[in-house]
Formats: C-alpha cells, sequence, structure tokens
C-alpha cells in the first residue's frame, strides 16, 4: 500500500512540476500577446485561445494537489470539536461524497470529449484547436482529484479503526 502512495505522491508531483510549466508558459505568452498588441498593433493570433484551455488544466489538475495537501477552503470550527470517530465518519463520508461527484464528472466529461472528437469540433478561430483536447482534460483532472478523495476516505477509516495511533503521532 505505501509503495501505492509513493506513486501517487510521485505522479502528483510530475503533475504539479507541469502545472508550474504552464504557468510559467502562460505568463511569457501573455506578456509577448500584451507586448504585441499594444507596442506593436500586431496582436498574436493564438494566446487567447491556447491561455483559455491551459486555464483549465491548472484549475484541474491543481485540484487533486491541493485536496492530498489539504489546501482547499473549508470551514472546521465544528468538525474539530466532535470526537476523533465521528471527525473519522464524517471524512469517510466526504471522500467517498467527493469521489462520487468526481465520477460524475469524469463520466460527464468522456462523454463530452468523445463527441467533440467524433464530431471534429474546433474553436472557430485561425487556430482552430480541436476542442475535445480541452474536454479531456476534465475527466483526466477529476479522476485525479476522485482518487485523491478515496485515499482520504481510507485514511478517514484508518482513524476510526485505529484512533490511539492518531493520537500518538499528534501527541
Amino acid at each position: 500500500m505505501m509503495a501505492i502512495l509513493r506513486g501517487w505522491n510521485g505522479l502528483l508531483a510530475v503533475l504539479r512540476w507541469t502545472a508550474m510549466a504552464v504557468l510559467a508558459f502562460m505568463m511569457l505568452t501573455i506578456c509577448y500577446d500584451a507586448i504585441m498588441r499594444y507596442a506593436f498593433a500586431a496582436p498574436t493570433s493564438w494566446s487567447l485561445e491556447i491561455n483559455s484551455f491551459l486555464i483549465v488544466y491548472l484549475a484541474v489538475i491543481g485540484a487533486a494537489e491541493a485536496q492530498r495537501r489539504d489546501a482547499h477552503i473549508r470551514i472546521t470550527f465544528f468538525a474539530d470539536k466532535l470526537p476523533p470517530r465521528l471527525q473519522a465518519l464524517i471524512g469517510i463520508a466526504a471522500g467517498l461524497l467527493g469521489a462520487l461527484f468526481c465520477a460524475i464528472l469524469v463520466w460527464r466529461g468522456g462523454l463530452m470529449a468523445w463527441q467533440a472528437f467524433e464530431y471534429g469540433e474546433r474553436v472557430s478561430s485561425a487556430f482552430g484547436t480541436p476542442i475535445a483536447i480541452p474536454y479531456a482534460l476534465l475527466p483526466v483532472g477529476f479522476a485525479a482529484l476522485g482518487l485523491q478523495f478515496l485515499i482520504d476516505a481510507l485514511g478517514a477509516g484508518h482513524r476510526l479503526i485505529h484512533p490511539a495511533t492518531e493520537e500518538s503521532l499528534h501527541g
């Protein structure tokens, strides 16, 4: 199990580094487009389109890493006052509900991407990006987030069964 988690953390590290590279690329291309537009009156025809799709990549790929690091915004005032076993039960429920939500988005996003690919849909611009490419990012990102929700639910299940282990780690 630890080897699987190490592999998963490695995959998320790769996704994290690609997200950083995408963000750097976006910064450079947006600056380039702004300079070309305002200094030379010659805007690029591709920068807005590419960066619109890359922002989707950053949002959906970054969500799994944020979940792994417990970095999503949440209010825990009441949950922190509950007994550890009840906190673990809530963690299991939240993980399973999150995974279910992600499974639905993987399914629907996959259908959207497949239909766009099947019909050869393209963005109506000079660049003409196949719309299946950005659509395919949705099932990939939500699959990663769903797997992280399942890992979190398993961790909460372990805390439910072994509450003393968790207390000794923090105590």
